[in-house]
């Protein structure tokens, strides 16, 4: 079993115990620092060890609970796992009381020690892994407080908003539904000089067309029946701000003749009227497909795409920056454990595995979604309650069967790395012994 770079501190006067201790952890793959008092090896802890603290209780001069207070001092969950006789035993459940995380007792084999040091080191590396996720997040000012992501791709998105931002050129956002383009527009609207004006979203596919008209350019009193006095557009009441159209590649092709008009003269007539209106607007409009195989294909009105498309953003679906996932959920986790006042849950690795592997086809939204129901006591049920429906078209390529296969990968990957030990492989995973034996039945893996 190889572990890298993690360190064990290791604190025992005897040297025979030490030795051994020392030969059973370094053939286990972990680097071991071995003192004979506690004095120097409390040199050796910080908030960014990476490793486990091993000591013994009783030893001459500062002994290992003295120790152990004081590590716990610099870092209240560094794991710290004390070697005990047998008259001490009480004596250690009193320290696990107080922030130990494990005792052993005189005489203890080299399996046992090594499975709890593994089990220490996987504790303290999910501590700072949060830590450096809540870290990057608390750092985070501006753009990065709501584009949160340090991939390639959306450190390009930030530039190009910043950029973008302080022109006054309408512009196309393109991307997938739940990729979030309402929040780069609004983010659009407050890198801009106008953004101490309005921001007026409307969503174009959420329109009945008999509305629309009126509802983006207004209308007089009589234009039409039920019109019984008059009313502004959308595009007037933005007046020197944005105004952004989502899902553009609704709208009716008769409207879209109307909307170039507005666009290029920044003019609009409310209906039933003959005066025009002068307009001091941004516009901003989203769409989710292709518009100009739109227009190719006569779907989109070609002049109308081009007038658009001055400038443009393409926002990378979810699955192309799986590095961004582990922040954007313990960012979304932590949002929804604070509203709804619960507890946040502790992100296990085998949980970001899952997250940064799902290919999450409703993108960020969904896995806002996963967020919430981990929160809220889901756990890992959230990714499989999400392939639960698509089960009543199963396929092999179907999201449950996708799901499935990677349960099967993972439950494979544990159980060859844990060796066989079931106790050990249901405990790392975060699941019942149970729930095991079942997925190992469903899946042929290890015992029937």
């Amino acid at each position: 079993m190889s572990v890298g770079v993690c360190e064990v501190i290791l604190v025992d006067d005897e040297r025979h115990l030490r030795t051994a201790c020392t030969q059973a952890l370094e053939l286990a793959g972990y680097r071991v620092i071995a003192f004979a008092r506690a004095e120097g090896a409390l040199e050796q802890v910080s908030r960014e060890f990476g490793g486990v603290l091993i000591t013994d209780i009783k030893m001459p001069g500062t002994d290992g609970l003295t120790l152990m207070r004081r590590a716990l001092e610099i870092d209240p969950e560094l794991p710290v796992i004390l070697i005990t006789g047998h008259g001490d035993v009480p004596m250690a459940v009193q320290a696990i009381k107080d922030g130990a995380y494990e005792f052993l007792e005189k005489p203890f084999g080299s399996e046992l020690l090594v499975e709890t040091a593994r089990r220490g080191m996987e504790k303290r590396r999910l501590v700072l892994e949060n830590r450096a996720l809540r870290a990057e997040l608390q750092r985070s000012r501006g753009l990065r407080q709501t584009i949160i992501g340090k991939s390639a791709a959306m450190e390009s998105l930030r530039r190009k908003i910043i950029s973008f931002g302080e022109t006054d050129a309408d512009i196309l956002i393109s991307g997938e539904t739940g990729t979030g383009k309402e929040l780069i527009a609004r983010n659009l609207h407050f890198a801009s000089p106008r953004k101490n004006h309005k921001f007026v979203a409307i969503n174009c596919g959420a329109l009945p067309e008999n509305i629309i008209e009126s509802e983006l350019f207004g209308h007089e009193a009589g234009a039409f029946t039920g019109a019984s006095k008059s009313r502004i557009g959308k595009f007037e009441y933005a007046g020197g701000g944005t105004i952004f159209l989502d899902e553009i590649e609704s709208m009716p092709l008769e409207l879209q003749i109307r909307l170039l008009r507005v666009l290029q003269e920044r003019v609009v007539e409310r209906l039933g009227s003959n005066r025009q209106i002068m307009l001091d607007i941004r516009v901003l409009a989203a769409t989710k497909k292709n518009l100009r195989r739109m227009s190719r294909e006569g779907g989109f009105r070609e002049d109308l795409f081009y007038r658009l498309n001055i400038l443009s953003i393409e926002i990378p679906p979810l699955r192309e920056r799986a590095a961004d996932i582990p922040l954007l959920f313990h960012h979304f986790a932590a949002q929804y454990a604070a509203q709804y006042r619960r507890e946040m849950p502790r992100i296990r690795a085998h949980l970001l595995d899952a997250l940064t592997n799902f290919p999450w086809p409703g993108n960020v939204r969904e896995l806002q979604n996963a967020a919430l129901q981990f929160v809220l006591g889901a756990g890992m049920d959230a990714l499989r309650e999400q392939a639960g429906e698509e089960r009543e078209t199963p396929s092999p390529a179907s999201l449950s069967g996708q799901m499935e296969s990677f349960e099967k990968r993972l439950l494979a990957r544990e159980l060859q790395r844990q060796n066989g030990n079931l106790k050990a492989t249901y405990e790392t995973l975060g699941i019942s012994r149970k729930t095991l034996y079942d997925k190992l039945r469903k899946y042929g893996l290890g015992r029937n």
